[in-house]
């Protein structure tokens, strides 16, 4: 197909979009298989149709990136192709003005990739949502910010934010203290990101009122739970029988987010997680909705994404090799 030209008026905007050395046009070039040529601001495109088609895609999204004066990394080239690979262009547009809430200290909350758009826009229009992925993906933190803006907007009454107490077991009772001093350490994640959302004070009255509570998840069984926006974390360590528990506590005027990562299960050995099955066995049920994050979606240091990805590699060639150990 002969070569196609794209171009772009903003000097500045260009500059961003192509990265030094033009490094960003590199990385289009290898994930849509064409060849780029920029001559000043304007881009010729050679490849298929197809691949043509996309890579102005691609250069749309970022020129209106640009333009909006967002910095253009790497990760947001990287994600524009996604988007137009995967059709979530729209998504991607919605990173630039998505804010799920603002913090005290005037710092804005909001998505950094398209997954979290995604799971962002599926715990608004669902009541029950999984979110499930590894580490450093913001499932917790994005569920927290918007189980906080419920609260302060009335559409809740209250916050329930609970984990499985899985580490302590036995030794629970070994620990100094009363019960809440026990278990504190495993809820402490949890109270971190609300001093950070609405500060220390704020979440101690919230809590004195009955506003906030955080729990262990055996705190939940027989509880009807109303009005309320209920964040399950690290549910991967929650056991079947607890899972199906703490699902049938919703109550009406609720909303529920479970969020887990299935590669850090700390369950005794032969004791199944609930997490996967759990969003296996709802999966065709009308209000739940389960949204997979992954390396691509982690927003901690670059480095995390590389260091999931490698033992993602690792851990499936010793299945590999445990499966080829069994072959007759």
């Amino acid at each position: 197909m002969p070569p196609i030209q794209w171009a772009i008026a903003d000097n500045h905007a260009a500059s961003a979009m192509f990265g030094p050395g033009d490094e960003h046009l590199t990385v289009i070039e290898h994930a849509l298989a064409v060849k780029l040529t920029a001559r000043g601001n304007i881009i010729a495109i050679s490849g298929t149709d197809d691949a043509q088609a996309k890579t102005q895609e691609v250069l749309d999204l970022l020129a209106e990136w640009a333009m909006a004066g967002q910095p253009v990394r790497r990760e947001t080239v990287d994600a524009a192709v996604y988007a137009v690979v995967d059709g979530t262009q729209r998504q991607f547009r919605h990173l630039l003005t998505e804010t799920v809430y603002t913090t005290t200290s005037g710092k804005a909350i909001r998505p950094k990739t398209i997954g979290q758009q995604i799971y962002v826009e599926a715990v608004r229009h669902h009541t029950l949502v999984f979110g499930i992925g590894p580490a450093g993906t913001g499932k917790t933190y994005l569920a927290m910010a918007m189980a906080v803006q419920a609260l302060k907007a009335h559409e809740v009454e209250r916050i329930i934010l609970t984990r499985p107490a899985v580490e302590a077991g036995e030794n629970l009772g070994f620990l100094p203290g009363a019960l809440e001093d026990k278990v504190d350490p495993y809820l402490r994640p949890l109270y971190d990101a609300l001093f950070e959302f609405l500060g220390t004070e704020a979440v101690e009255k919230y809590r004195e009122r009955g506003h906030i509570e955080i729990a262990p998840l055996a705190y939940m069984r027989g509880r009807s739970l109303n009005s309320s926006f209920i964040i399950l974390d690290e549910a991967q360590n929650a056991t079947y029988e607890q899972m199906k528990m703490f699902l049938t506590r919703l109550g009406y005027g609720s909303r529920m987010v479970v969020t887990g990562d299935e590669t850090q299960v700390d369950l005794p050995r032969g004791v199944r997680s609930g997490l996967s099955e759990a969003a296996r066995i709802l999966a065709h049920v009308t209000g739940v909705k389960s949204i997979w994050l992954d390396q691509r979606d982690v927003v901690r240091h670059p480095l995390v994404a590389e260091i999931i990805a490698a033992y993602r590699r690792y851990e499936g060639d010793k299945g590999a090799d445990r499966d080829e150990s069994h072959t007759p």
